[in-house]
């Protein structure tokens, strides 16, 4: 082993597990003054694990060797850093507008030798809203003190902690999501590719799990959730703009594989701007279903004309992906949507039937659909190759059950276990709870499932509405938000079907915004009142009085 190498990946793993004991702290510390320290320690240490791993990358070299470029791009960095940071404390509601605005935008980046598309604008505002908050907290810590001096020392700690406590809370979903990470830092330690789980860590859980902390600090209102709804339903529309487009001239604006994959299938599948058109179907579906919470509980008719043609362009945009388990997203959102609406068991009788007819159909015509179910080659194909990965991902969980591979190795352990170290692009099972399981066995599942337990209570658990104290919402009823909690419901439960048919759970900056508006909205709305008002029955008309 290189010496140099040698010193250096003790250190980032050092790092790693330094990040995610901050990240924490962030999400679980009540005092506003040390939560702040956290959100520091973890910038800081992300950016330094980050540079310390792409420096040997020709792309950084091309940067760091030019010292006036390198000075150029960090004044700019600073300088939209600060002014962002400017914004939030001005107009702190442009955090989720600017957020979700930039949440579907990639830019490739060399790491480790391979390239990654990263959510860069989206790092870039989370830095800004960051750096917001650590002026903001330690401002308030210094006017404390100061009246502490002034009343002697007799201002008892009691007031602080009174102020912590309505601005943060210890959710269970919060701890649930902290011991997630830290777990996944400390199962990166005997990793069999450490450097994939130190970018999971500082690509994805670091950036995002900040993000969703700031997310539960703002101060939701009706207004402000219609406008961050708006700006997604506009970026899809445009997405499924630019994907009518790549059919239309049968080109697509990037991804090598799919562009390749596009010449030997006898259909066409687009991304717009996505590297994925798995992700890009992902991200149509969940605006889909959002928008499709406002045709059922829209009141006025050119808003339910307005939201029903903007379903019909996202449909079309959708149905260029050929994305199956975006399809089956859509379909498992539209369903919680329904029994939240009407009645659930009369939505799951009717989702029952529709699979098994479903069933039947494909297997009494599955020579026309030109599939064969009875061979394994058959169900591989049919499901893009995720067979194969999927039995390779149940036979690593054999070999090692209890804390598997190590988080971040399920690429490299199939090859090297299942493959005989042959030199296959395998990334993850594209089934979350088997990649969970190889990676870090029986440990990082009950780590998983806690996750999802605490995420669906919140999200539709009544129960949630008592976590915290809710703020004046903008004038709005306690029936304005029910939409949109209603939507945020199945929102995450259309993205969590979506992982079992494709993969990216916490990887997914939409899990986090999803799961930080439902815990911030539980207070303003209870799910048991989104059902329709029954007609009253009996009832019988008054005669009009004898004149």
């Amino acid at each position: 082993m290189d010496p140099a190498l040698a010193v250096v990946q003790p250190a980032a793993k050092l790092g790693v597990v330094l990040a995610a004991v901050a990240v924490a702290g962030v999400l679980l510390d009540r005092d506003e003054r040390r939560r702040a320290m956290f959100v520091a320690a973890a910038l800081v240490l992300t950016a330094v694990i980050l540079v310390g791993h792409i420096a040997d990358t020709d792309q950084f070299h091309a940067i760091s060797d030019d010292p006036r470029k390198l000075l150029a791009l960090s004044v700019a960095g600073l300088i939209a850093v600060g002014a962002l940071a400017f914004l939030f404390d001005r107009r702190p509601e442009a955090l989720p507008l600017l957020a979700i605005g930039v949440l579907p935008f990639r830019i490739p980046v060399a790491a480790a030798g391979s390239t990654a598309n990263l959510l860069v604008p989206l790092y870039v505002v989370i830095a800004g809203a960051c750096v917001r908050e650590i002026a903001v907290r330690r401002q308030a810590g210094v006017r404390e003190i100061a009246v502490r001096r002034q009343a002697g020392g007799r201002v008892s700690r009691r007031t602080g902690a009174a102020r912590d406590a309505e601005s943060s809370v210890r959710s269970p979903l919060s701890v649930a999501l902290a011991v997630f990470i830290v777990l996944y830092a400390l199962q990166s330690l005997y990793s069999r590719d450490f450097a994939q789980a130190l970018e999971q860590m500082v690509f994805f859980y670091v950036p995002f799990a900040l993000l969703y902390r700031l997310l539960v600090d703002v101060r939701w209102s009706r207004g402000l959730v219609l406008a961050c709804a708006g700006v997604a339903a506009a970026l899809a529309v445009v997405f499924a703009g630019i994907g009518f487009w790549e059919y239309h001239r049968r080109e697509l604006l990037w991804n090598p594989k799919v562009i390749a994959a596009n010449q030997f299938e006898s259909y066409f599948r687009v991304n717009s701007v996505f590297w994925d058109p798995n992700i890009y179907g992902r991200f149509l579906a969940l605006v889909m279903v959002a928008v499709a919470a406002v045709v059922l509980w829209a009141h006025r008719t050119r808003v339910v004309l307005g939201a029903a043609a903007v379903l019909f362009i996202l449909w079309g945009g959708l149905v260029l992906t050929f994305s199956q388990s975006s399809f089956a997203a859509l379909l498992a959102g539209l369903a919680v949507l329904s029994a939240l609406r009407w009645d659930a068991r009369r939505t799951a009788a009717a989702a029952v039937l529709g699979l098994v007819a479903a069933t039947v159909f494909v297997l009494a015509f599955q020579s026309t659909l030109r599939i064969h179910l009875g061979s394994s080659s058959g169900v591989n194909k049919v499901t893009s190759g995720r067979g194969d990965l999927v039995a390779g991902g149940i036979e690593l969980i054999g070999k090692r059950p209890l804390w598997g591979y190590g988080s971040g190795s399920f690429g490299r352990a199939y090859r090297e276990v299942r493959k005989g170290n042959q030199q296959e692009s395998v990334s993850a099972s594209h089934t979350m709870p088997i990649t969970i399981g190889a990676e870090q066995g029986l440990i990082g599942l009950a780590a998983y499932v806690a996750v999802l337990l605490t995420a669906f209570v919140t999200l539709f658990g009544d129960g949630a509405a008592r976590l915290r104290a809710p703020p004046e919402p903008d004038g709005a009823t306690p029936g304005a938000l029910l939409p949109a909690r209603v939507a945020l419901a199945a929102m995450f439960f259309a993205l969590v079907v979506h992982t079992m048919g494709y993969a990216a759970f916490l990887e997914d900056p939409f899990t986090w915004v999803i799961l930080a508006l439902g815990i911030s909205l539980a207070p303003h709305a209870r799910l048991a009142k989104a059902r329709s008002p029954e007609p009253a029955a009996g009832r019988q008309p008054v005669p009009a009085p004898a004149s």
